[in-house]
């Protein structure tokens, strides 16, 4: 086996019990909300509606808690790195109070599933730190520290960690909590099919008609009829609002490993420092803990992804000498352009729409949060902190303007450059088995692979959302788009949206 691929996926995936068969709709249906999407947002979302009497459906493209949720580091807290002085500046110290209030609330949910349904899912209360290693960073850390403070948060500002190498400063914030997160979903699931909803997998959603009711097409043709939709795939499926000119996707890589007890930290640790380093432990054997460790950030389709995970295993082995690595893998966030989710009506004439994305890589909190917001806004109550999250605000793209426009500038460089002739483009005969890339083949841009048998495959390079070319993830063997993140298997299918339409089939030639 390559050296590259000796290492498992994601941990939570291969360590839950398997869930309950959960078969695509047979014939169209009728339902009170229809919830697409099975992570944390969607079936957070979809367990509160049904706790309130609603009859719920999820759809869920491929399997529950599959996707970002399964290959999170699972960490559970309301200090988002650097989040707070930045809010305080943009949306002033009221915004800064609404998110921490709303997050904290999330985790105090979350809690009281794990106590109410009795799950368990490892749950285990821990501090969470953002620390600096530099002195430069100090100032910062203690700009932090005093706005989340001033938000509602325990923060203080530290020198020391458990942590065994120095840090120049640290913001700690106590109460927060870690868990196993598809441990913790398939109980939702349970739960949610006790109280009379149904979940679908396998079930891709490819079309919506708003009205009343609103109606929601799969890629096989099957109609669901719902009053409510929830739109809850992580990057939209669908933008009536534009939201993917407010969204920016990224990916990010876990190495994980066994490590003595007495030698892995307890709390959880982030630094945006070394193009991020995330720490944190989980229960594994007596004696033993799974040590995770998160970092290395990148546009989809942007970078050498094996050398980043060399890189961060490095790190790993280095500042934590005990531990046996045993797992990798990688997980996709979204940020939004003003740093804030975007959780509320779809677009502007939403009348029975919701969204819930572009959180930011909190998707755990910020999920749960989008749960109980999007069940209080179908049940007509009032939130205090739904404005802060309302898709269709406007002045803080106007206050984050810049953020706004580097983002743009971006995706309109691969739309251009993506068109024009390369010349540095392999021919299909010279790509190694694991290999792919982008190649004119017949006048067409083709995205060819060599699998490890030898044999070539291709697929048309365009991603199906809006058109930009993908590039070939050859540590995770995917083509991915680096304008708005879907990703897509070898032979062209559909392995992350926003493409709902897989990549069309091309010829190419074996030697």
């Amino acid at each position: 086996m390559n050296a590259e691929r000796d290492f498992r996926g994601s941990y939570w995936i291969e360590t839950a019990p398997a869930g309950e068969p959960a078969p695509p709709p047979a014939r169209d249906i009728t339902i009170d909300v229809a919830v697409v999407g099975g992570g944390m947002a969607g079936l957070s979302t979809a367990w509160e509606l049904a706790w309130r009497g609603r009859e719920v459906a999820v759809l869920e493209a491929g399997l529950i808690a599959g996707g970002v949720t399964g290959h999170t580091t699972a960490k559970l807290t309301a200090l988002h790195t650097l989040v707070y002085d930045h809010l305080r500046r943009t949306r002033g110290r009221e915004g800064a109070r609404l998110y921490a209030q709303s997050q904290s609330a999330a985790i105090r949910r979350a809690a009281e599933a794990v106590a109410d349904l009795g799950i368990d899912c490892d749950w285990e209360e821990a501090a969470a730190c953002t620390y600096a290693e530099s002195e430069q960073g100090v100032a910062v850390l203690r700009a932090e520290a005093e706005a989340a403070r001033e938000a509602g948060l325990p923060a203080e500002f530290v020198t020391g960690t458990e942590l065994p190498y120095p840090v120049a400063g640290a913001v700690r914030v106590t109460g927060q909590a870690q868990f196993h997160p598809v441990k913790y979903l398939h109980a939702l699931a349970a739960d949610l099919r006790a109280r009379g909803g149904t979940i679908h997998e396998g079930t891709r959603v490819t079309g919506l008609a708003e009205g009343e009711p609103c109606v929601l097409t799969t890629d096989v043709g099957i109609k669901v009829r719902a009053r409510e939709v929830v739109v809850a795939t992580h990057y939209p499926v669908f933008d009536r609002a534009l939201l993917f000119t407010r969204l920016s996707p990224r990916r990010e890589l876990v190495v994980a490993g066994t490590i003595d007890a007495d030698a892995a930290p307890r709390g959880m640790y982030i630094t945006p420092e070394q193009n991020t380093r995330s720490v944190r432990s989980a229960p594994h054997t007596d004696g033993q803990r799974l040590l995770i460790v998160t970092g290395e950030h990148f546009t989809p389709g942007a970078a050498d992804v094996e050398e980043h995970f060399n890189r961060l295993a490095a790190w790993a082995t280095g500042r934590f000498p005990g531990v046996r690595l045993t797992h990798r893998w990688a997980t996709q966030d979204n940020d939004s352009t003003d740093s804030v989710p975007l959780v509320g009506p779809l677009h502007p004439g939403s009348r029975h729409t919701y969204v819930a994305t572009g959180f930011g890589g909190w998707g755990l909190s910020g999920g749960i949060m989008a749960g109980r917001l999007i069940s209080d806004l179908i049940e007509g109550r009032e939130v205090e902190w739904a404005a802060l999250y309302d898709p269709r605000r406007l002045g803080s793209v106007v206050r984050e303007g810049g953020s706004f426009l580097q983002h743009q500038a971006r995706v309109a460089r691969h739309f251009i450059g993506d068109r024009l002739p390369s010349v540095t483009a392999p021919a299909p005969e010279d790509l190694r088995p694991g290999d792919g890339a982008v190649i004119r083949v017949g006048g067409h841009q083709c995205a060819v692979h060599r699998d490890d048998s030898g044999h070539l495959q291709a697929v048309s390079a365009r991603c199906t959302h809006l058109g930009c070319l993908v590039a070939f993830n050859r540590a995770e063997q995917a083509w991915e788009c680096p304008c708005h993140g879907s990703r897509f298997a070898p032979d062209g299918s559909i392995l992350q949206g926003p493409a709902v339409r897989p990549l069309e089939k091309r010829e190419v030639q074996s030697p």
